[in-house]
């Protein structure tokens, strides 16, 4: 059920290739929506198994859904029938116990997972738990590996926006172009608004929106170069605890208005 005030939920997700400081800018964007008064109840899933959103956000996740995977594989291997019911039963009560709580927001890490091979049974019943927790969100921003095909893989089938982090490198665009291709021919993921954000732009802002309109993609914004997010990286400083006159903050917020909110 949407809370009292809010339009519609919102699933984002946040992907790009890496080193574009996309994880800052999942935590700057949820600085701004946590100061509004529009995005409602907040859950963040860092699906980044480098688990860097958690300490972009000063906090120590104790528990992770890879933990959880791996505590399904092991019983479902060794165990008999009745564990195994009983591990059936509990499931959405293990993903509570890994969802980190604060009194703004909630954060699910989906971290690493030591055992290798397909387990898709698995994958596919831990993504119905998340869906199902999802549901009692009104906004749930996803921080994602490069490309989208964990989001789709481990977390979500469907999301509402896609934003592309890219620097102002030709690489960077080039892998842009890689995941629009994924999402609207390849279709690994159901999309509705895909959009790219540049960021730690020093000008030429013309030449990244020509870049942008080759590959096809609408650009969100803008975000500058902004040393105090890089101090806050170096000392392990929270994101939310940025000045409002940060430029990099000033640029998510106006992002968030025109292209997450409207």
């Amino acid at each position: 059920m949407t809370a009292p005030g809010i339009s519609k939920k919102r699933l984002l997700a946040v992907c790009g290739k890496g080193g574009t400081g996309k994880t800052a800018l999942t935590a700057m964007m949820t600085r701004v929506l946590l100061d509004s008064s529009n995005s409602g109840k907040l859950l963040l899933i860092d699906a980044d198994p480098a688990m860097g959103l958690p300490n972009a956000l000063g906090l120590k996740v104790k528990r992770t859904m890879g933990q959880v995977r791996e505590e399904i594989i092991k019983t479902a291997r060794g165990s008999d029938k009745e564990k195994k019911a009983k591990l059936a039963s509990m499931l959405d009560y293990m993903v509570m116990e890994a969802l980190y709580e604060t009194d703004s927001f909630s954060l699910l890490a989906m971290g690493r997972t030591e055992t290798q091979g397909c387990f898709c049974p698995v994958n596919n019943l831990l993504r119905d738990a998340i869906e199902t927790l999802s549901s009692n969100f009104d906004t749930i921003v996803i921080d994602g590996e490069a490309g989208v095909e964990q989001i789709n893989r481990q977390v979500m089938r469907r999301v509402d926006t896609l934003i592309i982090v890219s620097d102002a490198t030709s690489r960077g665009v080039q892998t842009a172009a890689l995941v629009k291709k994924m999402v609207r021919d390849d279709k690994v993921i159901q999309c509705e608004k895909i959009g790219l954000i540049f960021n730690r732009v020093r000008g030429n802002q013309e030449l990244l929106k020509q870049a942008a309109q080759e590959i096809g993609l609408d650009v969100f914004g803008y975000v500058p170069q902004d040393e105090n997010i890089a101090s806050y990286d170096l000392v392990g400083k929270s994101i939310l605890e940025l000045p409002v006159t940060s430029p990099g903050l000033a640029a998510i917020r106006h992002i968030v208005t025109d292209h997450i909110l409207k």
